[in-house]
């Protein structure tokens, strides 16, 4: 045994030097996979949201669904309304644009604290009621309300 001739293995050693083949190890890489994750996540998305029906229901305004609502009209109160046409009436007259701004400076002038009710036709269109709207608070309004109709068939 001193000899050291024996069967056994001899230990390998390590050299100095290193391998010139660099030893390559294992990577994930993470971003690409993020990148396919969020188009698989994008695409499912929208898949999901086309197979849906959107149920809406039709909408008709101006209407409220109140049945028994009052009346609660009250004799100082200006009422303007407008017709499909566009043409503006206070109470039960038709007045032309100019004539407006004179009457409702002069209701102004008489109350400040009156308030003016604007109604208008289904068929109105949105730029005739703001017109009106316009005039009014030119005069000097600041409670204005809209006046709507009882919903027919609900």
């Amino acid at each position: 045994m001193a000899g050291g001739g024996g069967g056994g293995a001899e230990p390998t050693r390590k050299s100095k030097f290193g391998s010139p083949v660099p030893r390559r190890r294992a990577r994930i890489e993470i971003i690409p996979l993020i990148d396919v994750m969020f188009f698989l996540l994008a695409a499912f998305m929208m898949v999901s949201l086309s197979m849906q029906k959107l149920k809406t229901p039709k909408m008709d305004l101006p209407s409220t669904l109140k049945v028994n609502a009052i009346n609660d009209f009250k004799p100082n109160a200006i009422n303007v309304a407008v017709d499909r046409q566009g043409q503006i009436s206070v109470g039960k007259t038709n007045i032309p644009l100019d004539r407006l701004d004179e009457m409702l400076t002069a209701a102004y002038k008489r109350n400040t604290n009156n308030p003016v009710f604007v109604s208008a036709d289904r068929e109105t269109s949105q730029g005739d009621v703001n017109r009106a709207l316009f005039h009014i608070r030119t005069a000097g309004f600041q409670r204005v309300s809209f006046s709507v109709t009882e919903a027919r068939g609900n």
